[in-house]
């Protein structure tokens, strides 16, 4: 009887939402949620760790929030080069922060036990929808940069080093946010199914190792993410 518990709390349904519907749009309720919870801790942790700043840091918050901070930054400016950094950190480090954060959202709650008029709780990152949109940010990103940076001549990529790649630098633009995407999609999605699998195969034996492996391949798909989108600002603001 326990087992048959533990098991149904694994069941993913692929391709089943929780809609709100908002005039003539429709919206994945159950992302919102689980998002919005995800946005909830990070602010909450910012705010502990920055409500009482001290020279030498004397709490647990401050400590984890000087380290993300210091760990972020170098990042950025192993990435995006030392003049132009600052400017990105907030952006790269909401990416990975919100990215970590719903990937491990959906490693470690049971988001089962909460039930739906559909589908379930997850994490955000496991629907295609989120990841796009975090790809088409980061597009937009790069874009910005590099037309704040150089202006109209940034255009001058798409010919160089000759006329005759117009169409495979055109394409890489394509291509950057499709494998964003569906990188940390296939990647998140895919863990989730194999756990389940696995919990309903042979509950709490082999699907610890698996889980605690997920929450490492979790935090390294947020790395990934983040240090691809640095990549792709500096390189567009300091050319090929």
């Amino acid at each position: 009887m326990i087992l048959e518990k533990v098991s149904q709390l694994a069941v993913i349904e692929v391709g089943e939402h929780f809609y709100w519907k908002f005039g003539n749009f429709q919206f994945h309720g159950q992302v919102l949620l689980v998002s919005w919870f995800v946005i909830s801790l990070i602010v909450l942790l910012m705010f502990l760790g920055t409500r009482n700043l001290q020279p030498i840091p004397e709490t647990t918050s401050q400590n984890l929030v000087e380290y993300i901070l210091d760990y972020i930054r170098d990042l950025a400016k192993s990435q995006i080069g030392e003049e132009n950094y600052k400017n990105w950190i907030p952006f790269v480090g909401t990416l990975m922060l919100f990215i970590f954060g719903c990937n491990w959202s959906g490693a470690l709650v049971p988001w089962r036990i909460i039930e739906l008029p559909s589908s379930e709780l997850a994490a955000p990152t496991n629907d295609i929808n989120t990841t796009v949109a975090l790809a088409l940010l980061t597009s937009i990103a790069y874009f910005y940069a590099g037309l704040r940076k150089k202006g109209l001549s940034y255009f001058k990529k798409y010919v160089e080093p000759t006329p005759i790649l117009l169409p495979i630098n055109i394409l890489e633009d394509f291509t950057k946010p499709l494998s964003l995407s569906f990188r940390l999609f296939g990647n998140i999605l895919a863990d989730e199914l194999i756990v389940s699998v696995l919990l309903i195969l042979l509950p709490l034996i082999v699907p610890v190792p698996m889980m605690l492996l997920g929450l490492f391949t979790s935090a390294i798909q947020a790395l990934v993410f983040a240090t691809l989108a640095s990549a792709y600002i500096g390189e567009s603001i300091e050319g090929h």
